[in-house]
């Protein structure tokens, strides 16, 4: 199995740290706000790799964090006149319910920073110690140039970034590239006690203590945009490995940026979109397919017309996997002879090969085009093809993708039943009011026949079924 490693500029061969367990942490949202699409991308894309890797057998301990104290909220917090937690909260909330939707799993743990004050303050501390923070006046800065590996992530490099840096210029600082770890308080702001005075974290080093809090010092897989690379990830790996001596991550992983008909996504141009917007359009398994078929380090495209070919590519699937369910009825039949194993092996091939959701997503199209095929050409098939060909839809694109959901369909099946079952109830009835006995009994014995028990009293005909 393949992972194109950031750090490394190559795919390298996946080893875990403590086979079969792997930990994962990706960078989550600044809770401020509502996510855009772009950040959905990224969220999806995650939870795909998580998926796939269960599918391979691998327990996967997987930590999202949710930034809630930073500039930009307090910002925002201050323009609505409400405090950072009120607002923090409300779109935690909203986070919360709008992933959901996509129909990603739950993280393991959604650590938040204003949580983890101690460990921030012990990483802090640690790198005062060995000389490579300094305290200027309560606020705290990382001295980039003690660190030798600084750029090793982006591959930029200090003295192409000293001149013409884009850097807040801080005359406090020893060098324009130095971060803050520990920001001093300003009148106003939320604001935590600390050997250093009152203040607040720089945002790197709050990933950097939840990721270490909670996976360990080494981890295998840190996600996120492709945005994050620098500064935050470069200075992640900076701060982490100067306060512990080893290696932060082992594989870095980051998402292309997604484009809005082919022109980057911005308020200025109106074309922004949150992914709550789309979402109320579209079903997510659309949005979800639309990502997985370009390759997630590659920039995505994103339109009306993409959208609406992908939402009948999973209408596709839906409704080969309802045929396969009303087909998993059939009693007897024909045996016949069909290579599952060989999508298996294609699906895997392409997965194994650095997540490639774009050839993995058309194997899954190939075997459909196949099956319908089978399906149109013989009559009287045994249910045990249909039982394969569905365990193959679940288990890629139900388990992997999350291009479609059984749960839902299952639901729709089970809705469209009921609707069967009173028409045959209401048939039964027409029936005895024409005194037409035999028909009565025949409707009532094809319904037991399939589990359903009808149960006549004063006040009208109901049904339980009995599996």
């Amino acid at each position: 199995m393949l992972v194109y490693n950031t750090l490394s500029n190559k795919k390298e061969e996946f080893k875990p740290i403590n086979p079969p367990n792997v930990t994962m942490y990706v960078c989550g949202p600044t809770i401020y706000d509502y996510f855009h699409i772009g950040n959905g991308r990224t969220f999806v894309m995650s939870d795909i790799i998580r998926r796939y890797l269960i599918y391979k057998g691998y327990n996967v301990k997987f930590v999202m964090n949710l930034t809630d104290i930073d500039d930009k909220i307090i910002k925002k917090a201050n323009e609505e006149g409400v405090s950072t937690n009120e607002l923090t909260q409300r779109y935690e909330n909203a986070f919360m319910e709008d992933i959901k939707k996509f129909k990603m799993k739950p993280a393991d743990i959604y650590p938040k920073a204003t949580e983890h004050m101690h460990e921030i303050e012990d990483i802090i501390e640690k790198l005062e110690n060995k000389g490579i923070a300094y305290n200027i006046d309560g606020n705290v800065f990382y001295e980039v140039g003690k660190f030798n590996g600084y750029g090793k992530l982006s591959g930029k490099k200090t003295d192409e970034l000293e001149s013409g840096s884009r850097v807040d210029i801080n005359e406090q600082k020893k060098n324009p590239l130095d971060f803050s770890v520990w920001k001093k308080s300003k009148e106003g702001e939320p604001f935590w006690k600390s050997k250093w005075g009152n203040g607040r974290p720089g945002w790197h080093i709050e990933c950097s203590a939840m990721s270490m809090k909670h996976l360990g010092e080494t981890i295998d897989i840190h996600a996120g945009g492709n945005d994050l690379i620098f500064p935050h990830h470069e200075n992640e790996i900076a701060q982490s490995e100067a306060a512990t001596g080893k290696e932060f991550a082992h594989y870095w992983m980051h998402f292309g940026f997604l484009n809005i008909d082919k022109q980057k996504m911005s308020k200025s141009l109106g074309n922004f979109f949150t992914a709550r917007d789309i979402l109320a359009q579209y079903p997510a398994e659309a949005l979800r397919l639309l990502f997985v078929q370009s390759h997630y380090r590659s920039p995505l495209n994103f339109s009306k017309e993409l959208i609406e070919s992908s939402q009948k590519g999973t209408e596709k699937i839906s409704n080969l996997a309802k045929l396969l369910l009303k087909g998993n009825e059939n009693t007897g039949g024909i045996d016949l002879e069909f290579d599952f194993s060989k999508y298996y092996s294609q699906f895997a091939e392409a997965m194994d090969d650095d997540f490639n959701t774009s050839q993995a997503s058309a194997v899954i199209f190939d075997f459909i085009k196949d099956v319908n095929r089978i399906i149109a050409e013989n009559e009287n098939i045994a249910p045990n093809f249909y039982e394969e060909a569905l365990k193959f839809i679940q288990l890629t694109a139900n388990d992997v993708l999350g291009i479609i959901d059984f749960n839902e369909l299952e639901n729709e099946e089970n809705t469209d039943d009921d609707n069967w079952i009173l028409e045959q109830i209401e048939a039964r009835i027409n029936a005895k009011n024409d005194k037409n006995w035999k028909l009565a009994d025949e409707i009532r014995i094809n319904l037991a026949e399939k589990g359903i028990i009808l149960e006549d009293s004063k006040t009208g005909t109901t049904y339980k079924k009995k599996w």
